[in-house]
């Protein structure tokens, strides 16, 4: 009990410090007029330099693209801000300026009907799903105070799989990773948002160590899959205390380098209006058998997108008993998290409640791994009524070990690991 009381205080003395502490935000960037232009790719086998000899064929095949972008641009009266190669999705999108005056809609639909144009799109914004606001088996002093520690026997799992050789993309604002209890986590830190600083951001920062921060360190949180490897995405950005926003340009090219570099497991912790450059790269992911994980929106149909896309794993806070059929319910309110400047502070949203999912099927991934288990399906966790993980079962039925409510009740049967 002492140690619980002790916990608490913590907490609500570094919330408090946080609350009182001047955040530096860095102004939204205006991308209310911008619209993307896809210009196809040709395909691969009918590109130089791809399958045979040449030198020149790539670049000259680009140089043509950015011909082609520049007469669009004249034709619409359009002002070309960016560009960037998406050839996960066979397009390169082009960033478009609509003149102040100019109907978006009816420039979109202009292009539609080019011949030269794949597709255009509105550049759209997301939003974190963030809200304002004892157990055995870890020597870090929080562990207690995190809901899934008990709701799912994590120090009973841990015993089995910590998610080793997993690599979960973190998809979000600036990740702090020389926070005490991220340091070594992250294994890339890379910035997608255009012309600002990179800067650690408390979004990111919290949904990272919610998924993977430090075990047994003494000190702070115990991440979910505290072995996992992080691919820490920058697509986000502060915009406030209480907003994080991101686009459609920023959340793609994070997908894209999370694709290409053979993440395990994609969270976002986001949610917005539908995609279709997100929906086509996110389709690719799924389709190379990564984990998708996406927060839900209560106040949108279907949750919001990209929860609402089939293939994603949908996730809501256990608050929220009107989430959308097939969606996973998982703790979502006050639930300790690291937070910039090496502190933590309690957290309460969907947002948080994804990046758990996204730590449990890094620990599952682990054991897929092994050989000896089978391949984990999504039925095998929502046994325990709808939508409710049932870590105990799932984790029985992989490893064909006792993980719960064992013989010895000091620890799970581990004899297969």
């Amino acid at each position: 009990m002492k140690r619980w009381l002790a916990c608490i205080l913590l907490l609500i003395s570094i919330g408090q410090v946080l609350a009182d502490e001047p955040t530096s935000m860095q102004d939204e960037p205006s991308t209310d007029r911008q619209i993307l232009v896809m210009i196809r790719l040709a395909p691969e086998h009918f590109r130089p330099n791809s399958s045979y000899g040449g030198s020149y064929g790539r670049s000259m095949g680009r140089a043509e693209r950015t011909r082609t972008a520049s007469a669009l641009a004249h034709a619409y009266h359009l002002a070309i801000v960016n560009d960037w190669p998406m050839p996960l999705v066979g397009v390169d999108c082009f960033v478009m300026q609509v003149p102040k005056g100019d109907s978006i809609p009816a420039v979109l639909k202009a292009l539609a009907a080019d011949t030269r144009v794949e597709w255009a799109q509105p550049m759209q914004v997301f939003d974190a799903l963030g809200g304002s606001g004892t157990v055995p088996g870890h020597n870090d002093p929080l562990f207690a105070a995190q809901p899934a520690a008990s709701a799912w026997h994590l120090a009973r799992l841990h015993q089995m799989t910590t998610g080793r050789q997993v690599t979960v993309a973190i998809v979000d604002s600036g990740v702090e990773a020389t926070h005490p209890d991220l340091a070594g986590q992250v294994s890339h830190n890379e910035d997608f948002v255009d012309g600002r600083p990179v800067v650690a951001e408390k979004h990111g920062t919290a949904v990272a160590g919610i998924v993977a921060a430090i075990a047994d360190n003494g000190i702070g949180i115990v991440g979910i899959a505290p072995n996992a490897r992080l691919l820490a995405l920058r697509a986000c950005w502060q915009a406030s205390p209480e907003s994080t926003r991101c686009n459609s340009l920023s959340l793609a090219k994070a997908l894209d380098y999370a694709i290409r570099h053979d993440a395990d497991v994609i969270n976002l912790s986001l949610s917005g209006p539908p995609d279709l450059l997100l929906a086509r790269l996110l389709n690719v992911a799924l389709a190379r058998d990564i984990r998708v994980v996406a927060a839900i929106d209560p106040a949108q149909a279907g949750g919001g997108f990209p929860a609402s896309l089939q293939g994603v794993t949908a996730v809501s806070d256990d608050a929220h008993v009107t989430a959308p059929t097939g969606a996973m319910h998982a703790p979502g309110r006050d639930i300790p998290a690291t937070t910039p400047g090496g502190v933590y502070q309690l957290v309460s949203g969907t947002s948080f409640a994804a990046a758990q999912v996204s730590g449990l099927y890094a620990l599952m991934r682990e054991l897929e791994r092994d050989g000896s288990t089978p391949r984990a399906i999504k039925a095998a966790l929502t046994g325990q009524g709808v939508g409710h993980p049932d870590t105990c079962a799932a984790f029985a039925q992989m490893t064909g070990a006792c993980v719960c409510n064992c013989p010895d009740p000091q620890l799970a049967d581990t004899s297969k690991h």
